[in-house]
Formats: C-alpha cells, sequence, structure tokens
C-alpha cells in the first residue's frame, strides 16, 4: 500500500515536502463591512476598528483591521496549504504595523509562505509566513509548524 492511499482525503502528505517549499500565495480582502462582522463575532467592538473619525482622534491614520483579524486571514496560507486547518498545531506572530482600511477601496493583506524545516520523525513542518498590507510587512517572526500526513 502506497503512502499516498493512507493519507486522509485532502491532507497534505509529509513525503516530498522540502526545505525551501514556498506555500501558493494568498491575497485576503479587507473591507469596513468585513470589519464589522468580525466585531461582532470577536465582541471586539473598539471603535477603532470601524469609526474613522474615532480612529483619527487617536491618531491612527484610518479605521484599521484586528489584529487578530490579520493573525487569523496569514495563518490560512497554512490550512489551505495543509488540508486541515487542526493540523496546525503551532502558530506565533508579532505584530509590527496595523493594517489601514480606507473606506473606499478597503485594503489587501498579501501572504507568502516558505516551508523552513521540516522533522521526518514527528512529521512536523515550519512554515515562516511574510504578511503585508499596502507594502508595509504587518506581522514579524509569523511562523507556523504543522504536523503532516
Amino acid at each position: 500500500m502506497s503512502a499516498q492511499s493512507t493519507t486522509p482525503a485532502g491532507v497534505r502528505s509529509f513525503d516530498g515536502v522540502a526545505v525551501g517549499d514556498a506555500l501558493p500565495p494568498l491575497t485576503v480582502h479587507v473591507d469596513r463591512a468585513r470589519l464589522v462582522q468580525y466585531a461582532g463575532a470577536s465582541l471586539d467592538r473598539n471603535r477603532i476598528h470601524w469609526d474613522e473619525r474615532f480612529a483619527k482622534e487617536v491618531g491612527l491614520p484610518d479605521v484599521i483591521a484586528h489584529g487578530m483579524f490579520t493573525m487569523g486571514s496569514a495563518v490560512t496560507i497554512v490550512t489551505d496549504w495543509v488540508g486541515d486547518a487542526g493540523r496546525v498545531v503551532e502558530y506565533g506572530v508579532r505584530f509590527t504595523r496595523p493594517v489601514v482600511v480606507p473606506y473606499e477601496e478597503g485594503a489587501d493583506i498579501e501572504v507568502s509562505g516558505v516551508v523552513k524545516a521540516v522533522d521526518p520523525d514527528t512529521r512536523r513542518v515550519t512554515v515562516e509566513l511574510t504578511a503585508t498590507a499596502g507594502g508595509e510587512k504587518v506581522l514579524g517572526r509569523a511562523q507556523a509548524v504543522a504536523v503532516l500526513a
């Protein structure tokens, strides 16, 4: 029986994954409606995420996306690549800059990922993520570890 036939459907197999492999890039579009939806789901209704006037009064350039929204959006590149979100066993980032979300055009979070380490004993892969918005890096030290089939 081949390793592929024992792999759960849709889950990436450890075989063939190597350090340096690039994950398919991901673009997440953010607009004000999405921020309001996220605020309701997360219960983080801070006005800096939906009220432009208030955001500017407190010194921000405009409304900003929730940090946890940005973090969650970025890891999607890994969960899509792995094929099962439950296989991501570690994930951490450092917030470096907010994602500014102008009313008219919104913002795009551009995410890329590269396999930085593979462990054949545990079948774990470490993926380093890069997330930018408006040409600026918005997450630092972004790294996810997943267990592959």
